[in-house]
Formats: C-alpha cells, structure tokens, sequence
C-alpha cells in the first residue's frame, strides 16, 4: 500500500482534507477497502495548530519523500506565503520530477503558482487575480486556468477553499483510489446526502 502525504501548515484549513484522507485511509464508500496509507508530515516534524483550533503532532517531516510516495497533498489555510512555506519548494519538485502526484487546495493553489509549477498544466484556485498577484512574474499559466472548483492535469490537481468535494474526488481519481463509478458514488453522496434539500 503506497503512501500519501499530506502537508500542512500552521494555521491550516481544517476542512480542506476532511474528505480525501478518511477516503484514501478507510475506503471511498462504507464497506470498501483503502487504497492508500496516509501520513501527515509538516516543516522541521513540528506539530501544527488549525485555523480551527485543532493541533496535530505530524508522522514525519517535510525534508523527504517517502520512497512509496504516491502523491503529496498541500492542505490550505492562511500560512503559504510565509518563509515556512518556502521549505516546501524542494518537496513539490522532487514529487514533479518522479512523477508523483502533487495535489493544492485554496492558497497552495497559490503557493504553486508563485513557485511557477502550474505555468504548463490546466489549473484552478482561488480566483485567476489571487493566482497572478501571488504568482507575479513567475506565473505564466494564465491562459490554462480554469474557472472550475477543482482540476486535474496529469499529475496536478488544484481546487479553490470551496471545493473540497471535487477535490477529494479529482485526487481519488488520479490515484486511482478506486473505480471511477464508486468514486462517483462517494462524491455525489457527500455533496448531497442523504436528502436534497
């Protein structure tokens, strides 16, 4: 069973992961197996406060990737354009250059834009204008982005603070975490419940 890692940051978007770890570690719909271990790693193995409040003690840190490494998932929240981010850097490269999947959600949409990793894949974020001011001359991927709650372009997946669901699905996807009609069934059922209201 490969791994996926989820990094995050001080002050991190609680919800952004809330779906796709419980999916990848416990099966994408009750009673289907897992697909994939799943650990939390963070700069320098520090633990890491929510914006939520919630504190988590990390597996491992950020410096390496695990050798089982299927994909690295960059959870939002409010710390992607600080110093601590930049540490960061070299982990999205290595998992690019092996072919792993690098997934951001929210300001790590961001965080990739001003590292110029999404000027040759079709993306979104949180809005086109947030991407270019972050990004400033090192975005160049105007032109593929999308106006779509999540994307996914090969090995990219991108999604605003919003779309945590097509996210979680857009991830499980390219994980191949599951059939494409179970993965289905998991998104339409966390979107709409139990009853449409």
């Amino acid at each position: 069973m490969k791994t996926v890692l989820f990094v995050l940051l001080d002050e991190f978007a609680d919800w952004e992961a809330a779906f796709l770890a419980p999916a990848l570690r416990g099966g994408v719909m009750p009673g289907r197996p897992g697909s994939h271990a799943v650990r939390y790693a963070t700069p320098g193995g520090v633990p890491v406060r929510s914006i939520g409040g919630m504190t988590v003690t990390p597996d491992c840190g950020t410096e390496t990737l695990p050798d089982d490494c299927a994909g690295i998932i960059l959870v939002g929240g409010m710390s992607w354009a600080t110093p601590e981010a930049e540490r960061i850097v070299p982990l999205v490269r290595e998992a690019l250059s092996r072919g792993v999947l690098v997934g951001a959600i929210c300001n790590a949409a961001s965080f990739l834009a001003a590292h110029g990793f999404l000027n040759a894949a079709e993306h979104t974020g949180n809005t086109l204008e947030m991407l270019r001011e972050w990004g400033g001359a090192n975005y160049t991927g105007a032109g593929l982005y999308r106006e779509r709650q999540a994307v996914r372009d090969g090995k990219i997946v991108t999604a605003n603070g919003s779309g945590y669901l097509e996210f979680a699905r857009e991830c499980l996807l390219a994980l191949e975490a599951d059939t494409p009609e179970q993965i289905a069934a998991s998104y339409a059922f966390n979107k709409h419940g139990f009853y449409r209201e």
